[in-house]
């Protein structure tokens, strides 16, 4: 496991929960790809309410309006194994909006394989 210390890039992919890629989520496939590349990780988080281009709310709220809920993507990792990444993101967002953004990481703490606390130092 790589630790990710100082300068980084986060990589922001927001979709809609009924995205799909060859019948499975969006979401799960570039999840599965980002770890299949070696990313430092990925993370999906389901929004409650949100619009974009078609400027229809989409909300938890009411049940009727809960269809496709707003989706994010989280990938963080190095400046050149995220720009790497980014043909992968071109291929399977047909729709949605994709950032980019140069971030410092202060803390990348994980569990190393006898479960202990580890700051990646192997």
């Amino acid at each position: 496991m790589t630790t990710l210390n100082g300068p980084a890039r986060r990589l922001t992919i927001y979709l809609g929960e009924s995205d799909t890629w060859q019948h499975k989520p969006t979401y799960t496939e570039i999840v599965h790809r980002a770890h299949a590349a070696g990313l430092a990780g990925a993370s999906v988080l389901r929004g409650i309410e949100g619009f974009g281009t078609s400027q229809r709310i989409h909300t938890s709220r009411l049940l009727s309006l809960s269809e496709d809920l707003p989706v994010v993507v989280v990938i963080v990792d190095t400046a050149e194994k995220v720009d790497a990444f980014l043909p992968v993101i071109d291929e399977l967002v047909t729709e949605g909006l994709v950032t980019l953004d140069d971030v410092s990481v202060r803390v990348h703490r994980f569990r190393g394989p006898t479960g202990a606390p580890s700051d990646g130092e192997q």
